[in-house]
């Protein structure tokens, strides 16, 4: 749904504000950048064949302090413009994508200072838009990490991570950024500083980080952070491989290390479809299980002890350390898998995409085989699937999660792309999710394209978040339709 823009302002008046409030060296307006920015990667098939539909932004603007975040936030506020909070460009689920006339883009990438390192106090605080690969980089180089390491990691920037509610892949260790984040400061849609301070912990009242982390950019404007750092000891990894003739023995694999209180960094069980494109020199069309240990020598020791001992009483075949090393080590999408992402897709009409969910321990394997059944039953286009998988990334005490992939041949118009492919089968995969009691999404956010599922996804709860909503931003001027979708 697109809607026209409230303001009584025009797009040549929006510019000229924020040319004044800004100066021209920190706007763009460029036609192609506007209409780039118009869309985000769910609607990566149709940019890359030059397909935008619109709306498109009236200018993108580019901060340099909070300050500056703060004077772009209050006139628009003033005058109904619509805000999308950009930092990073990897979102996936549409949160970027523009959808009322004049918006304006706020991207925070050039407000990237690393601002301070303790090492005794173990934190490292960022601007919003210092990219992670960076400031990752910068602390290794001292001996130390963030333990963050989403498949963004080249590209991602700190505001975009919180805002999204980050996870990375060494989640079972480390958390996810929601465990990481000590303090933050962001701006209101009115244009208010809100600085949490840094403490280990607190008891007085809710936990207020979590207004910010998560907000998808509807509630705020993240524009500083701080999160925990560990110490970084490479030399300790262990690398582990299995392959299982059931998709449920290695969830149980990865259900009894976790329950039993072990944290490998890395704990995945991937199906053969998912493991085909991951593992194809060596996964024989079984289930992959991959494990990594790390931390301190005897911690590490004691995690890859535990992971051989739970194997003993499981059918299986090891796999070479080797390979998971070489597999480890080449994880994460920079702008050249980007690159060739794009070829592809213009070259032989092929594209894959992922949907991510999460569940409860004793409904894995029943949400898995449902999901898999329906695509294969019910999905109109099932014939141009060229893959359909599933893997397990990210696992708690009580459960884990789900990432659903599919890769398929389009067999239709660029523009058709979306609605006779992705949306359908984005739509099982969380029909199916919260049919068996999950989370509609375990960390991309909802975006635009979940709107519809919010209410049942938080139930009873759906009105602590409109509230919050209505809250913090009252004239509704932050990123319209993600989190709710724009009332008609």
């Amino acid at each position: 749904m697109m809607v026209a823009s409230r303001s009584s302002l025009t797009t040549a008046q929006i510019v000229e504000h924020v040319t004044r409030l800004l100066g021209p060296d920190q706007i763009d307006i460029d036609e192609t950048a506007l209409r780039e920015a118009s869309v985000d990667r769910f609607k990566k098939y149709t940019a890359v064949h030059g397909i935008f539909d619109g709306p498109f932004p009236s200018v993108i603007v580019y901060p340099e302090s909070t300050e500056q975040v703060a004077e772009v936030l209050r006139f628009a506020n003033e005058n109904l413009i619509a805000v999308i909070p950009r930092t990073g460009r990897t979102a996936t689920e549409g949160g970027l994508e523009v959808v009322v006339d004049d918006t304006i883009v706020l991207d925070g990438s050039r407000m990237d200072r690393t601002l301070d390192v303790n090492t005794t106090d173990m934190m490292v605080t960022v601007q919003g838009g210092a990219p992670l690969q960076r400031v990752e980089d910068e602390l290794r180089a001292i001996g130390y990490t963030t333990g963050h390491s989403p498949q963004s990691k080249p590209l991602a920037q700190y505001g975009g991570l919180v805002a999204t509610r980050s996870i990375g892949q060494f989640s079972t260790l480390y958390g996810g950024i929601e465990d990481m984040v000590v303090g933050l400061e962001a701006v209101l849609a009115d244009g208010t500083v809100t600085r949490i301070k840094n403490v280990p912990r607190r008891a007085a009242g809710p936990d207020i980080r979590h207004l910010i982390i998560g907000n998808e950019g509807a509630m705020s404007f993240v524009t500083e952070v701080t999160v925990k750092i560990w110490p970084y000891q490479p030399e300790n990894l262990r690398f582990f491989g299995f392959l299982t003739d059931e998709f449920g023995t290695g969830v149980e694999a990865l259900r009894e290390l976790v329950t039993q209180g072990y944290r490998p960094s890395v704990a995945r069980v991937y199906s053969p479809e998912d493991a085909r494109q991951h593992f194809a020199h060596f996964h024989d069309g079984k289930n992959v299980v991959v494990l990594v240990a790390e931390g301190p020598k005897r911690l590490a020791d004691a995690t890859a002890e535990a992971i051989e001992e739970v194997f003993e009483g499981k059918q299986h075949e090891r796999v070479d350390d080797a390979l998971i090393e070489q597999w480890f080590h080449n994880l994460n999408w920079g702008q050249d898998k980007i690159d060739r992402e794009r070829a592809t897709m213009l070259t032989e009409s092929h594209l894959g995409y992922t949907t991510e969910v999460s569940v409860d321990w004793s409904r894995v394997v029943d949400l898995y085989e449902a999901v898999m059944r329906r695509v294969r039953e019910e999905f109109p286009r099932a014939q141009d699937l060229t893959m359909l998988g599933a893997h397990s990334s990210h696992s708690y005490q009580t459960g884990t999660n789900l990432y659903f992939v599919y890769d398929y041949n389009i067999t239709v118009e660029p523009r058709q792309e979306i609605t006779e492919y992705h949306q359908p089968l984005n739509a099982i995969v969380v029909e199916e999710a919260l049919r068996h009691g999950g989370s509609m999404v375990h960390h991309h956010g909802i975006g635009k394209y979940r709107t519809s599922w919010t209410e049942q996804e938080h139930g009873s709860a759906t009105e602590l978040l409109r509230r919050l909503k209505s809250a913090l931003d009252p004239k509704g001027i932050m990123n319209p339709g993600t989190i709710f979708a724009l009332e008609d």
